[in-house]
């Protein structure tokens, strides 16, 4: 018999692991179509702010492209899920030729400002990939040792660092550096030119140090 997803006493979705408990509003969407078969995916009602949890109390907002394009409702739902303690939020935004135009903006808001992970996609194809892969990757870290309670997430350290290489001029092996140096996404936006400069020199440096403090 299959375990059912559960709320406990505080009102936290208890979702076991293989399986995605998705908001009502997407059922018979692609995303929820490339999902069925690959991952359990259930639906149902009442997951605001949310689209998606996923178990060990990680949770996914959808941001379309329409979402984005029409303006910053969409803020008011990232904000409530930031204020959600017992929820670990990941933010998932359609980057298109259409909406790239308002992704920086989206981008310092969850990255910079509320120091939340963000994952760019294309289109509900590519998230529905994004999302199966962030469930086997929990199942797998669960199974590697079910008993022991992890310090830190690969999950986490994976998200950070596509999060870190969304920064201009930043890829994946300077990302690496960077997280050694600052780990977390606070620390590095908060960091001098000074201090940035160690790990990848003057002029990246006086870059990123631009494009922290444009929202401050």
């Amino acid at each position: 018999m299959e375990k059912e997803a559960t709320f406990s006493s505080t009102g936290l979705l208890q979702v076991p692991f293989g399986h995605v408990i998705g908001s009502e509003k997407w059922r018979g969407s692609q995303l929820a179509q490339e999902m069925q078969g690959k991952i359990k995916l259930i639906f149902e009602e009442g997951l605001a702010p949310v689209d998606f949890h996923l178990s060990n109390r990680f949770c996914i907002l959808y941001i379309t492209e329409a979402d984005l394009v029409a303006g910053n409702n969409y803020k008011k739902r990232i904000v409530q899920l930031r204020n959600a303690s017992n929820l670990k939020g990941i933010i998932i935004v359609e980057k298109t030729q259409m909406s790239e135009q308002y992704f920086t903006t989206v981008q310092k808001f969850v990255v910079l400002e509320l120091g939340m992970t963000l994952l760019p996609v294309s289109n509900q194809m590519e998230a529905s990939q994004l999302i199966i892969q962030l469930v086997h990757e929990q199942t797998k870290e669960r199974n590697r040792n079910p008993f022991l309670k992890k310090k830190s997430c690969q999950l986490c350290e994976s998200s950070v660092l596509q999060t870190v290489q969304q920064i201009p001029g930043v890829g994946k092996v300077m990302a690496l550096l960077l997280l050694q140096e600052f780990p977390s996404i606070q620390k590095l936006s908060n960091a001098s030119i000074q201090e940035l400069e160690r790990v990848v020199g003057h002029t990246l440096a006086e870059k990123m140090h631009t494009f922290f403090t444009q929202i401050r």
